[in-house]
């Protein structure tokens, strides 16, 4: 079940991200059906997958049905949904169908043994619910406790940027603390220090510097509590 899976995948990421160049992949939004590359783009799947499937017999079938859900997949994604799903949202879309075609196909063959058990269990849900309380909770948290301040932010940089640094230090906590590399906080604390530094010195703004140390700190300290909490109950359930 094992070697079938990561042959599975495996042919997919050649095919992919190995295989497939840019050149392909703008052909194919330029030209969407017209476009050769598209045609040779799922051949190439098809012939990775006989390969390493070893053109068994037992496979034939199944192996075709993945080849046309690739098809499939590919022309949504590539061709009549590009425009309206751009972007890594387009991507993400992309692959996560892509990967539970996979899942089907070798479903198919082991049926729900397929399905480790340690999804569904304690622990797999308490790490869904902290990245849930690192991620989505602390970023509206983070807000409301911000606009106390009734403080203006300048406008300018990325739109939401803050936003998606904060949940990515805070992920990076989480996975610091869980492995116990507590000095990696430091040298991330540190690392953000020194690009907003120059930022700070430059606005010469008090206002702006107290409030942006205030949400860092703040944010550092959900994201700890949070990992702590996690760790302790992780080691009781």
């Amino acid at each position: 079940m094992a070697e079938l899976t990561l042959k599975i995948i495996f042919c997919h990421l050649l095919g992919d991200f190995v295989l497939q160049t840019n050149k392909m992949t703008e052909e194919i939004r330029k030209h969407k059906f017209r476009s050769s590359s598209l045609y040779i783009h799922i051949a190439i799947h098809l012939l990775l997958l006989l390969v390493f499937t070893q053109f068994e017999l037992t496979y034939l079938f199944p192996v075709l049905l993945l080849t046309l859900s690739h098809f499939v997949i590919d022309s949504c994604t590539k061709i009549l949904f590009a425009k309206s799903i751009k972007g890594i949202y387009n991507f993400m879309i992309d692959q996560g169908l892509h990967l539970f075609a996979i899942y089907l196909f070798v479903y198919y063959f082991y049926g729900t043994e397929f399905i480790p058990s340690f999804l569904f269990g304690t622990q797999t849900y308490l790490l869904l619910i902290s990245i849930v309380l690192l991620t989505f909770f602390s970023s509206v948290t983070i807000k409301k406790v911000m606009s106390v301040f009734n403080y203006p932010v300048p406008k300018g940089g990325l739109k939401d940027a803050g936003k998606y640094i904060g949940i990515l230090e805070r992920l990076f906590i989480f996975l610091f603390i869980t492995i116990s590399f507590w000095e990696g906080i430091g040298f991330l604390l540190a690392a953000k220090s020194i690009f907003r530094f120059g930022d700070l010195k430059e606005s010469k703004d008090v206002k702006l510097t107290e409030y942006i140390l205030i949400g860092t700190l703040v944010s550092f300290g959900i994201a700890i509590v949070i990992s702590m909490l996690y760790v302790y109950l992780k080691n009781i359930v």
